[in-house]
């Protein structure tokens, strides 16, 4: 089935919703993310269901039918591949790289994508660290948890670093944060909505809550920076 770039969009943003825990997402949520009015977001949604893409009430809201969730994992499998081509062969920095592959996803050569695939040697997560579905839409198997939930005195290796802005990415680097990085908890605080990180050249770097919600870690083995 041939979509347009808006109804992939559509599909996209549905998806990335539903994986944040809401079974079904309403019209207000959908248009908010996409910068897109109530009618409007309501008119796309009843062709969406037309086609047999989601499941659609207004006063439920919409979820992705099975043919749809096959869909929109296609979309992201293209935009997670451009981004670790844009950064791992044409050195652009992780920050750079969402508006671009937000460009690229909707190229329909099927041909290309198998090739592109190929020529990265298959990878199996993107620059930051977010799971590339396969072929058949299935992700890899993660075991990380959310940033957010560390106590003080953890020490944790990160693994992802979610949907954050480019100029947070960009502090990111400039700190010498990087995915494998290992870090240690020293404050989280839900009063302030803070925390503090060690990093393993010893300075400490402060961040928001909301920011480490997006952001998944596993335990580090390793005892000692």
């Amino acid at each position: 089935m041939q979509l347009s770039v808006t109804e992939e969009n559509y599909l996209k943003e549905i998806y990335g919703l539903s994986k944040e825990g809401i079974k079904k997402i309403p019209n207000l949520q959908i248009g908010s993310r996409l910068g897109i009015n109530p009618p409007t977001v309501t008119e796309m949604l009843r062709k969406l269901a037309d086609k047999g893409l989601i499941s659609y009430t207004r006063a439920d809201g919409a979820s992705l039918t099975e043919d749809g969730e096959v869909l929109a994992l296609q979309v992201i499998r293209k935009h997670r591949l451009w981004e670790t081509f844009l950064v791992n062969t044409l050195g652009f920095g992780w920050g750079e790289v969402h508006e671009v592959a937000e460009q690229l996803e909707h190229i329909r050569s099927q041909k290309l994508l198998d090739e592109l695939d190929r020529f990265l040697g298959h990878p199996e997560y993107d620059p930051h660290g977010e799971p590339i579905p396969n072929p058949l839409g299935i992700m890899p198997v993660q075991r990380s948890f959310s940033l957010s939930s560390c106590l003080p005195g953890e020490r944790i290796q990160l693994q992802s670093v979610g949907s954050q802005a480019p100029r947070f990415l960009q502090e990111m680097e400039e700190q010498g944060i990087r995915l494998r990085s290992r870090l240690e908890v020293k404050e989280n605080s839900s009063e302030s909505g803070k925390m503090a990180l060690q990093l393993e050249n010893g300075r400490i770097w402060h961040l928001l809550h909301s920011e480490a919600e997006g952001m998944m870690v596993t335990r580090s083995e390793n005892k000692t920076f």
